[in-house]
């Protein structure tokens, strides 16, 4: 059974930068594609950005493109998928979470879901 786990979250300023990580554990990840989703405060979930399996595939949602970054590390024991955002904006503000199973961008697809990790910019 796969358990993902998000860390990374915290207060930045606008124009600030954070790396997000989704760490594994139970099952292997290393053949999934991950994907990123984020709750703004009273909004829908919405997707972020996605990757393959070997990390050929990306995609982004047009609101972080060019600042977001996804990656994945299947070397590590906890195989680990990163999202590095830079330029910052207060709009970034939500729980961000990751799941796996699909490239789909939208959240009724997936059934898994982590616990989340809290980002706010303030300005």
């Amino acid at each position: 059974q796969v358990q993902l786990s998000e860390s990374g979250g915290g207060l930045v300023q606008t124009g600030g930068s954070l790396r997000l990580s989704c760490a594994s554990s139970g099952s292997s990840i290393m053949y999934s594609s991950i994907v990123w989703f984020r709750q703004p405060p009273g909004k829908a979930r919405e997707f972020v950005a996605a990757i393959g399996w070997d990390g050929t595939y990306r995609d982004y949602a047009d609101s972080v493109k060019g600042r977001f970054t996804i990656s994945r590390d299947n070397a590590r024991i906890k195989e680990t998928v990163f999202l590095d955002m830079k330029n910052l904006k207060s709009e970034d503000t939500a729980v961000y979470y990751c799941t796996y199973g699909s490239v789909s961008r939208a959240p009724r697809d997936y059934t898994y879901w982590g616990q989340g990790t809290q980002v706010t910019v303030s300005s």
